[in-house]
């Protein structure tokens, strides 16, 4: 009978610490996560209607020459019409 080979366990190096993170690239992951808008604070129920294309196009269209988002003039819009302190 042969005699086996002795049974060699390899040997392990260690690896050490684990660098920290490089400002850099934490701050490039920062602007990964998604940013609230601060509108959403403030408005938080969503509203949908339905209106015909014509009027989606003059909607857009005034408020483009306005400056303003069209969701932001149909906000305005509404806060005239129901004011809050209704008696």
């Amino acid at each position: 009978m042969t005699a086996l080979p002795p049974v060699v366990t390899p040997h392990r190096v260690p690896i050490g610490r684990r660098p920290g993170a490089d400002p850099a690239s934490t701050w490039v992951r920062q602007a990964d996560a998604p940013e609230i808008p601060a509108k959403a604070s403030i408005y938080t129920a969503r509203l949908t209607i339905d209106v015909t294309p014509a009027l989606r196009g003059r909607i857009k269209v005034v408020a483009f020459r306005r400056g303003i988002t069209a969701a932001d003039m149909l906000r305005e819009l509404l806060e005239r019409e129901y004011p809050e302190d209704v008696a």
